[in-house]
């Protein structure tokens, strides 16, 4: 018994020892992040008498025009009865980090900016540089119908009635392009306002001449060519680097350090999100539940009493309602902000145009294998270096283009932007490589005469030149079974041509990026950062 009592209050002993060695580690602390945390290394980051340099950290900022988003769990797909019988959205349960998404689509005005930059920058008078601008153009073409009259292959896209207009016309390859160029202006905007970029720079034709305009790969590379127009003592201020060693300096550039998050186009996952509303469509942290969007879209008051407050056909030869009681008065595109927002304050996710996103399209969405920001396409790269190991830049010699439906070019990279190489193609990651075939039963292992094996027999584009330089489209005449392939896009939401069917934002559908319609359009995304754990009723 005794000796029992004794191995107890040892046991105690030896606990009681253990708990006090850690330190504070019997205290309970009650979180909520670190602030000036002293380092594993003994110093603060940011000391000005040490050599390690942070920078300031930036409170989450949305650029013009964009809605934060929070992010959280929602079940994607659809809820109702599948009449069309595609069976590629069935209910699953998703999660979505934080996010940015434009509060319209992109308008033609701003698609105009876009196109006469880079008529200003790269003209197209200049042989090297002859088809960027004329690759980036929409196609105004794609509002001819063989046994309708429209003009507005004349005036959409060029006439100031319509700037705040959605953009049609424009490819996912082009639409992909214009987030590269928006990361870039959006850059160079802010670096003006933050005095690191002198406020006269475009009146200086030498800074605007080709591969000598401003591109965030320069900047962050700490490029020569940007010497005579950044102002480094401004730059060192906004960087939080406090210390006058120049040695220290170069260490710790941080060149991400008060910029811009890079623009991109929204994946089928966040769009979805997003036109839903979930975070405010909920008590406390009960969800309740996905309605049938038609009954949402109807005015509640006042003459817009019963009308319904969105952009789509209402039935066959029925595209606006009777003429003197219009009922949602559009006939094809209207205004990006003319109809109310959704709770999230975003405009236009239940109809106007349709709209692009970031996935290549499957008929079944892998959520065994992703359920966290899920996306298909992923094709990571590396910039690439030259035999000396320095960046290697475009050269208008050498620059690489994608090939339009309609037979034109467009750019991959812009001359003077950094070139990059691909070094994993994801996009048939388990539905459409060698291993997600029935090929690869019984252990086989895929080997080299696989890479390039996709289960979608898919027609394959063509092209060929005439005598004269016209691009001319071959037609794929073997045998296919599908359309399905690595190039056609998510296509989420509903248009002025679809009927209420499509405005459910579960519903999905595909397109080739290299072709344009008159009823798609998009908007752009940024990543965000998660905020904090403030919690509200709704």
């Amino acid at each position: 018994m005794k000796k029992l009592k004794f191995i107890s209050l040892l046991s105690l002993a030896v606990a009681l020892i253990l708990i006090s060695c850690g330190g504070n580690g019997g205290k309970v602390k009650s979180g909520g992040g670190s602030k000036n945390k002293l380092g594993m290394n003994g110093w603060k980051t940011n000391d000005p008498k040490g050599w390690f340099f942070t920078g300031k950290q930036q409170k989450p900022k949305g650029w013009p025009n964009m809605v934060y988003v929070e992010g959280g769990t929602f079940t994607m797909g659809l809820v109702k009865d599948d009449v069309m019988h595609d069976w590629n959205n069935t209910p699953r349960r998703m999660q979505v980090s934080s996010f940015f998404i434009g509060e319209a689509e992109i308008t033609n005005a701003d698609y105009r900016s876009y196109v006469t930059w880079l008529k200003f920058v790269f003209p197209p008078s200049d042989p090297s540089y002859k088809n960027i601008y004329n690759g980036a153009l929409p196609d105004t073409l794609v509002w001819n119908n063989k046994l309708s009259r429209n003009d507005y292959a004349e005036t959409y896209f060029r006439s100031p009635e319509f700037d705040y207009y959605p953009v049609v016309g424009v490819s996912w390859q082009q639409a992909s392009r214009y987030c590269d160029w928006l990361t870039d202006r959006a850059n160079e905007s802010e670096l003006m306002k933050q005095g690191v970029i002198n406020k006269d720079y475009y009146a200086n034709d030498a800074n605007n001449q080709g591969a000598n305009a401003f591109n965030l790969d320069k900047y962050k590379a700490n490029d020569p060519e940007l010497e005579s127009y950044v102002n480094k003592q401004r730059l060192q201020q906004k960087s939080g680097i406090r210390t006058s060693n120049a040695r220290i300096q170069a260490a710790n550039r941080n060149a991400t350090a008060g910029l811009v998050t890079k623009f991109r186009l929204p994946t089928e996952v966040e769009w979805e999100y997003a036109a839903l509303g979930v975070q405010k469509n909920r008590n406390y942290n009960a969800i309740l539940g996905k309605e049938p969007e038609i009954e949402k879209l109807r005015g509640k008051k006042g003459s817009q009493k019963g009308m319904y407050l969105e952009n789509f056909k209402q039935g066959r030869g029925d595209y606006s309602g009777v003429g003197g009681w219009n009922n949602d008065g559009s006939p094809t595109t209207a205004d990006v902000r003319k109809y109310p927002s959704n709770d999230l304050g975003i405009y236009g996710m239940y109809g106007n145009v349709a709209e692009w996103t970031a996935d290549v399209y499957r008929p079944l969405i892998d959520d065994e294998a992703s359920d966290f920001n899920y996306y298909r396409g992923n094709m990571p790269q590396q910039t690439a270096r030259n035999a000396d190991g320095t960046y290697k830049k475009v050269d208008a010699k050498d620059m690489k283009f994608d090939r339009l439906a309609d037979g034109r070019e467009v750019y991959k990279r812009l001359p003077g932007s950094y070139d990059r190489n691909t070094v994993a193609d994801q996009r048939n990651y388990r539905d459409g490589d060698f291993m997600s075939s029935l090929e690869a039963g019984y252990g086989k292992e895929a080997d080299s005469a696989a890479t390039d094996y996709s289960i979608y027999n898919s027609p394959k584009s063509q092209f060929i030149v005439d005598e004269k330089g016209r691009v001319i489209l071959q037609k794929d005449n073997k045998n296919r079974t599908t359309r399905v392939s690595n190039t056609v896009r998510v296509v989420k939401g509903g248009s002025w041509l679809d009927t209420s069917y499509w405005l459910d934002p579960g519903q999905r559908r595909y397109r080739d990026e290299s072709k344009s319609f008159g009823w798609v359009g998009f908007r752009v995304a940024q990543d965000a950062k998660d905020g904090g754990t403030k919690r509200t009723k709704r």
